[in-house]
């Protein structure tokens, strides 16, 4: 089943995402509540999850950036795509990307854009072939 988090999701999520890149969930604090009711109150910040026998198992980040080039058509931004390590090669994480995709579609974006760090060429070529290409722009990254 897809769906965007609800605010009962934050420690599935944080579970999921050591599957990403993180190696630990962050500790609980002022700081983690404050950034979760954000996400979930902000209406261009889309996370969405796919859940299977109540499990999150894939998810994405989709966030609608408002934009005054291309006619005044907003971009997507896709970020955090994973997969839990167990559910991986099912589809899972394709279906919510397709669902990033009809999102942004509705927003009237003009393009999405996604970044990885991954140099796997299956993780590449699994971008590939949900339609993402890695020839029309250039992606420089500056880390604070």
């Amino acid at each position: 089943m897809l769906r965007e988090a609800k605010i009962g999701d934050r420690d599935a999520i944080l579970s999921l995402y050591l599957s990403l890149h993180e190696d630990q969930i962050p500790k609980e604090d002022e700081h983690l509540k404050r950034t979760w009711k954000q996400i979930i109150n902000d209406e261009n910040h889309h996370l969405i999850i796919c859940e299977i026998d109540g499990q999150i198992v894939s998810s994405c980040v989709c966030v609608i950036i408002p934009n005054l080039t291309r006619n005044v058509r907003p971009y997507a931004f896709i970020e955090n795509v994973v997969t839990h390590k167990d559910h991986r090669n099912k589809g899972y994480a394709t279906e919510c990307l397709k669902c990033a995709k009809e999102l942004a579609q509705k927003e009237n974006c003009y393009k999405m854009m996604l970044l990885t760090s991954s140099k796997d060429p299956a993780t590449l070529h699994f971008y590939e072939a949900v339609g993402f290409n890695c020839n029309d722009k250039t992606a420089f990254v500056q880390w604070l």
